[in-house]
């Protein structure tokens, strides 16, 4: 029943971590064709990089309590890089996403190379939990 419940919760989560990466994609994308500016860019992105850093390590936790040692080693480097990414925004910046450095140095690119991989692997996560959650002996 617990079991059910993770895999259930993982994979309603999951599809939350899409949608985000998604709506990373596209606003970093608006930002590249010049349709927004950088200050509303990283200020509808900054918005949401604390419910993504929630929202993954929560899974994450749920899976280590519920001993699924494979899928929580896999979502382990993910969560690590979301808090190390949040803890380490220099002092004054806006956060993660900062309009004055995000044209520095091929950051915007760094940040979209980051959504794409961050959406391949909720995906491949999504199909795990579907397919974990069926196998369960509830």
């Amino acid at each position: 029943r617990m079991e059910a419940v993770v895999f259930v919760f993982s994979l309603l989560d999951c599809c939350a971590l899409i949608f985000l990466s998604v709506y990373f994609i596209i606003t970093l994308s608006d930002l590249e064709c010049d349709y927004i500016n950088a200050r509303s860019c990283c200020s509808k992105l900054n918005k949401w990089v604390i419910p993504e850093l929630i929202g993954h390590t929560i899974v994450t936790v749920l899976l280590l309590i519920s001993l699924h040692w494979f899928i929580f080693l896999l979502n382990l480097p993910v969560a690590t890089w979301n808090i190390y990414r949040y803890i380490m925004v220099p002092s004054g910046n806006m956060g993660v996403f900062d309009p004055t450095e995000i044209h520095n140095r091929g950051q915007l690119k760094s940040h979209m190379k980051e959504a794409m991989i961050k959406l391949g692997f909720h995906l491949l996560c999504f199909f795990m939990y579907l397919y974990s959650g069926s196998n369960c002996p509830c």
